[in-house]
């Protein structure tokens, strides 16, 4: 890769987040981005393949340093080979996501970042070509360690209930038009409601039918 490469993607992210910010992200084509960047038509699909490609590497520029350094931390500690000896609860990997997304939900650029994962991570299931943190696997792996007794299945579909919820907490629409903005649940009563989702016992088999 040239030296130049680098800064052109750079000048298309910063670019896009500009154009998403003031217009909202669905209002904003490749071919404006690239003309925010000064840049030739092409240049969108030559440095990122798309506007999805695009999108996911604003993502993880923006997003992964808030989670990645206290999940790699979670992470150890749910394998038991942390030499801080503290265990590893459900509660606290609940906890070291919904805070992030707290923090964002702050300021105009997070809440269009929230939005931006919402609708891409919804409608594809998961970020292309990135980090394993924006995929469920690491998740999914943690939380099958501390939930022993229920099945891989299950552990697969409470994790997909569990952050499908929080992206629609905290992935609601941007929009650069002024609104009355329905207020965010309090912090600890999402952490607590996922939490208790996340762990609560596996359902119970009914009696058998009796088919007349």
């Amino acid at each position: 890769m040239t030296e130049e490469a680098p800064s052109t993607r750079a000048r298309l992210l910063a670019a896009a987040e500009r154009l998403f910010l003031d217009k909202g992200a669905d209002q904003v084509s490749v071919r404006a981005i690239n003309a925010e960047a000064g840049l030739n038509p092409g240049a969108v699909h030559y440095h990122f393949g798309s506007r999805e490609g695009l999108i996911t590497a604003l993502l993880e520029q923006e997003l992964l340093p808030l989670w990645a350094d206290r999940l790699e931390v979670l992470a150890r500690r749910s394998r038991a080979d942390d030499d801080d000896g503290a265990p590893f609860e459900v509660s606290d990997l609940v906890t070291a996501i919904v805070e992030p997304f707290e923090e964002l939900s702050r300021t105009e650029k997070g809440r269009m970042l929230c939005h931006l994962l919402a609708r891409s991570t919804l409608s594809m299931g998961r970020l292309p070509n990135v980090s394993t943190w924006f995929g469920p696997a690491p998740f999914e792996a943690m939380l099958g360690r501390a939930l022993p007794h229920l099945s891989v299945r299950a552990v697969a579909e409470r994790w997909r209930l569990a952050f499908t919820l929080l992206l629609e907490v905290y992935g609601r629409s941007h929009s650069a038009a002024p609104r009355v903005a329905t207020p965010l649940p309090e912090t600890a009563t999402v952490i607590a409601f996922v939490a208790a989702g996340l762990t609560a016992p596996p359902p119970q088999e009914g009696p058998p039918r009796i088919v007349h």
